[in-house]
């Protein structure tokens, strides 16, 4: 009887999803990628199949869990909206990010920033934008047929796939939305939504004080022996309205 050698097993590959590195070194840095993230959020929050992240690995070779990135934002067109612990590139169809934004702090070395050019190069990124806050210096690269070449020209550079402009100005960087409105911080966009909601409290009162004034208007002017229909059309109601008030 002759046995079958089984091939052995291959051994499971993990792909981590933290190296117990901090998001970011500073709070600049941090303030740069949570408003580009969530602009970004903002902008695409209609489209299911945008996905957005934060400081996630990229793995783009399946078996090889040392072949990793995890950009401070990246963009993904073309997959769905939805929690990971890793972007697995095999399991999205082999779509690789198209738009990578790095944020430096102090202690970015040049020789690391030069590995993840290379390695956005290689595995596919368009799009691929470095902007330093300590020294307001903004960098950009996109792809042509032989790979990433710088942008000459960042000063009010559009993206063309996110369609979002590059406004480098000597106080700081600008990004707007495709329909001209800024980025805003998190805390700009609380401050706007409570506006927005005071703006509408204010015209739901006065919308109450208007109608419980055309409500106390009624009886003096059927008083004064105005007809229904006189009434209605004063007070800009139906002559429906006006009889059912006049009743209450």
């Amino acid at each position: 009887m002759v046995s079958q050698i089984q091939p052995p097993t291959q051994p499971e590959v993990i792909y981590p999803d933290c190296d117990g590195q901090p998001v970011a070194n500073n709070t600049i840095q941090f303030g740069w990628i949570v408003e580009i993230k969530q602009n970004l959020d903002w902008l695409f929050a209609d489209d299911p199949n945008v996905f957005v992240a934060g400081d996630l690995f990229w793995y783009p070779v399946e078996g090889r869990n040392k072949i990793v990135n995890a950009p401070d934002v990246m963009v993904v067109l073309g997959r769905p909206k939805g929690d990971r612990l890793c972007y697995q590139q095999w399991k999205e169809e082999g779509v690789a990010p198209q738009v990578v934004f790095e944020i430096l702090s102090p202690s970015n070395t040049q020789t690391e920033m030069d590995k993840k050019l290379l390695f956005y190069d290689r595995y596919g990124v368009e799009e691929y934008y470095i902007y330093d806050p300590d020294r307001n210096n903004l960098r950009g690269w996109l792809r042509s047929e032989d790979g990433l070449d710088v942008i000459p020209q960042m000063e009010d550079w559009v993206s063309p796939r996110l369609k979002i402009r590059f406004a480098p100005s000597p106080e700081g960087l600008q990004l707007y939305r495709p329909d001209g409105e800024r980025f805003l911080t998190y805390t700009e966009i609380s401050r706007n939504a409570e506006q927005e909601r005071q703006r509408a409290e204010q015209e739901r009162q006065r919308a109450e004080l208007a109608e419980q004034a055309r409500r106390d208007a009624i009886p003096r002017l059927l008083q004064m022996d105005l007809s229904i229909e006189q009434i209605a059309q004063a007070l800009g109601l139906s002559v429906e309205e006006v009889r059912s008030l006049a009743q209450e």
